[in-house]
């Protein structure tokens, strides 16, 4: 194919675009594919698997399944749809690989040898304060251990309905279930998670504003460090 399927009157090019860019061999159209569609495409691996490096690796290899199989796209559903179906179909085939593994583990095996690793950023963001970059990673970390822990059935709907906001015909062909069960299990999933981060706030408040601890010691320091300058009154 002469030249490069991503120049074309400067306007982005739509899937089908790419679809016969890549089946033509433009390594810069796949790119442009694995950049456009990475970001969900992870979340959806990472929600079967609940592992930063595993989901990345079966990502990896459900772009390489897609690379081989672009022929066969014939654009019945939306590619992202198709990608989807790829990828999770690839994070399952891994997340059974992995518990095979597991049952056969040593004893005395180092267990955080499959440990989650920090999720590397996928977008750039304006700088913020340190405090609240601390904060507003806290948070994430809470929503995601919650969403971490729904069972795998609810988990994976209510990442592509909620987080990737796709529709319910887009899950339900993306993961081979009836679209009555995709609204089912999303609207169970928001349940759960509603009462796992209440229980998380009551948890939260009942140390609000606490002085325990350091605070509480520099409180009744600063007070010791006064007490010469005042004098009691006279009864």
């Amino acid at each position: 194919m002469p030249g490069s399927a991503l120049k074309k009157d400067s306007e982005p090019l739509s899937d089908g675009d790419i679809v016969r860019g890549i089946a033509a061999g433009d390594r810069q159209a796949f790119a442009l594919l694995m950049r456009r569609h990475n970001r969900p495409l992870y979340r959806t691996a990472r929600s079967i698997l609940r592992d930063d490096t595993e989901a990345q690796d079966a990502l990896q290899e459900a772009y390489l399944l897609a690379f081989r199989n672009i022929g066969k796209f014939r654009g019945e559903s939306s590619l992202s749809t198709w990608l989807t179906r790829i990828v999770v179909n690839s994070a399952i085939a891994r997340s059974r690989k992995i518990s095979r593994r597991a049952e056969v583990i040593e004893i005395g095996a180092d267990p955080d040898h499959h440990k989650d690793t920090a999720e590397a950023p996928m977008d750039c963001q304006a700088s913020e304060q340190p405090e609240q970059s601390a904060e507003r990673a806290e948070l994430r970390r809470i929503i995601e251990k919650k969403i971490d822990d729904l069972p795998e059935a609810f988990r994976t709907v209510f990442m592509l309905r909620a987080v990737e906001e796709m529709s319910v015909e887009d899950v339900a062909a993306s993961l081979g279930i009836p679209e009555a069960t995709v609204r089912t299990r999303y609207f169970r999933a928001k349940g759960l998670l509603r009462e796992s981060l209440a229980r998380e706030l009551d948890y939260a408040l009942e140390g609000a504003f606490s002085f325990d601890g350091a605070r509480c010691d520099r409180i009744v320091a600063g007070v010791l460090a006064r007490l010469d300058e005042v004098r009691p009154k006279p009864g």
